[in-house]
Formats: C-alpha cells, structure tokens, sequence
C-alpha cells in the first residue's frame, strides 16, 4: 500500500519536471525572438538602434522607433562596413557591434550607468557652455559622442570626458564645482537622442581663450556662440 501511495507523487514530480522544461524552453525562444529586430518592428530599442546609426552617420531618418525602409537601408550599410551578414535585420551580432545588449540597453551598462553618462554629458556641457547658446549647448554635447564613436578618442563617456588635456573644466577642477543646469541636461538628452547640429564635429574650441595652436589648424565647420566647432 505504501509503494502504491508514491506512485501519484512520482507522476506529479515527473510531470511537473516537464512543465518546467517546456516553460524554460519557451522562455529562452521568447528572448531568442526578442533579441532580433526587422522591417515592421517599433518600439525603444528601435529607437535606439536608430540614434546609434544616426550618431555614427548610417541613418538620417527620424528618431521614431519605427524600423521602416531607411532603418532597413542604414542597417544594411552598418552590416556591410562591420564585416557582418548583410540583412538589415538587428539580431545579436548586429545589436553587440552597435553597443546595444538583448534588453534593449547599451551593453555592459544598465539604467544607474546610462543615468551616470548622462549626468557626465550634462555636467561637462554645464562647464564648457552653461552661457552660450542652447544650439550651442547642443553641440558640445554632440561632440563629446561624436569622440566617442571615433576611433582617434576612447569608446567611453568617462574615458572621453577624462582623457589628460581634453577639457579645461576637468584640469582647473570646475567640472566638480560646477551645479548642473536645466538647460544642459535637455542639451545632453537631445545630444543623446542623436541630435548634432556640427554634423559631426569632434573639436569645439574658444578662438578667445584657446592657447592651443594646433586647434586654429583644423578645419571648422560651425561657428555657435562664442565656440568654433571642427573635424
């Protein structure tokens, strides 16, 4: 009687064993899917993708978190340069060239770093261009991403913002001092969501107060405020 008993109970476990095997297959074809994204496709991580190829100069469509046509077009282009299966469609090795992890985020960071590259995107534009124009508050911003996608600076917004002799602020100790304002943090959201209005400069200088010779030698290509931006 008492064999007979766990028999229930061994069917129930082996039962209740597959179960589970089916849930975590399920679960693994559902980030699997999620993980891959094509013509018809919307949403954040779209949008993401979308910023990250306009920043790097593949996409000139709009930020609109809808993977149409262009996106299709600027993926193809991204492929083809990073030596990667040409299909337009994100899957994971297209998604880690651009920097972007399976949850939609940039890789090897979540919220608290995003947040952290932001509040260091704003302070740095806080020190270098608190008084100048919003355009121009833009800008800065932009270059500091546009330094960061280049191969010539570190692939960091830590690792730009603190390169030695990059930026003032950071060497007289007012980056520090410095309390972030309203309109920097809006400039550096806007730099972030793919806005440049220097078309990709990767220096800003002040021809005032630059003692830098070298600077005056490259070419500029807008000039915001008191800044000169140039490639």
């Amino acid at each position: 009687m008492k064999n007979e008993n766990r028999r229930p109970w061994g069917r129930s476990a082996v039962i209740f064993a597959l179960n589970l095997a089916v849930i975590l297959c399920l679960a693994h074809l559902a980030r699997s899917e999620a993980a891959t994204y094509g013509q018809g496709a919307s949403g954040e991580t779209v949008k993401l993708i979308q910023t990250k190829l306009k920043r790097w100069g593949y996409y000139t469509g709009a930020l609109d978190g809808r993977y149409g046509p262009k996106t299709v077009e600027a993926v193809r282009h991204f492929q083809k340069t990073n030596g990667l299966p040409v299909d337009g469609v994100c899957g994971p090795k297209t998604l880690a060239a651009l920097g972007i992890s399976e949850g939609g985020g940039a890789s090897g960071s979540g919220s608290r770093a995003s947040e952290s590259d932001m509040n260091m995107l704003a302070r740095i534009i806080t020190a270098e261009a608190r008084g100048e124009p919003y355009t121009g508050q833009v800008a800065v911003g932009a270059v500091i991403l546009n330094r960061i996608a280049h191969p010539g600076f570190p692939s960091t917004m830590a690792g730009v913002i603190y390169q030695p002799g990059a930026f003032s602020p950071i060497a007289d100790g007012q980056y520090n001092a410095v309390t972030i304002v309203d309109s920097a943090r809006r400039a550096a959201q806007d730099a972030m969501n793919g806005s440049d209005p220097t078309g990709g400069a990767i220096y800003f200088y002040n021809p005032g107060k630059s003692t830098s010779k070298w600077i005056f030698t490259r070419e500029v290509v807008l000039i915001i405020g008191q800044h000169h931006f140039a490639k």
